[in-house]
């Protein structure tokens, strides 16, 4: 059992990891970011106005739902805002036709249903510490 415990830490940090430094490195750079995602759906079907306030929230929700997930604090709601996340991006993928990104974003997809599904191993957590 130990073994799945140690499998599921490692898996929660790696997913954890990667939300929080896509949003740790655009969170100084929000203006620039901004800029940059509404030039790249400025062809799109999605209008501006819905690009722009996305823009300025995905860091943010990027770094909150890989914080959450890296110290196993509300562990649950924060693989689920990072799922929520990557359903947006997905879409938003598909918009704009960036097949390329589509993988990566089912494969965090995949880590997050996984650990969402054996979240009970989730023992090495500030979850289990609260629960105490």
């Amino acid at each position: 059992m130990m073994d799945k415990n140690w499998a599921y830490l490692i898996s929660r940090l790696a997913i954890g990891l990667s939300f929080f430094g896509h949003g740790l490195v655009r969170l100084p750079k929000l203006a620039g970011f901004s800029n940059w995602m509404v030039s790249q759906f400025s062809k799109s079907l999605l209008p501006e106005f819905l690009v722009v306030p996305f823009s300025y929230i995905l860091p943010f929700a990027e770094f909150i739902a890989g914080l959450l997930i890296i110290i196993g604090l509300f562990t649950r709601q924060g693989l689920l805002l990072a799922g929520l996340v990557c359903l947006a991006l997905i879409f938003g993928t598909t918009m704009i036709e960036n097949w390329e990104a589509l993988p990566s974003q089912l494969i965090h997809v995949a880590f997050l249903s996984v650990l969402l599904a054996y979240l009970p191993h989730n023992t090495y957590a500030v979850d289990q510490i609260i629960k105490k």
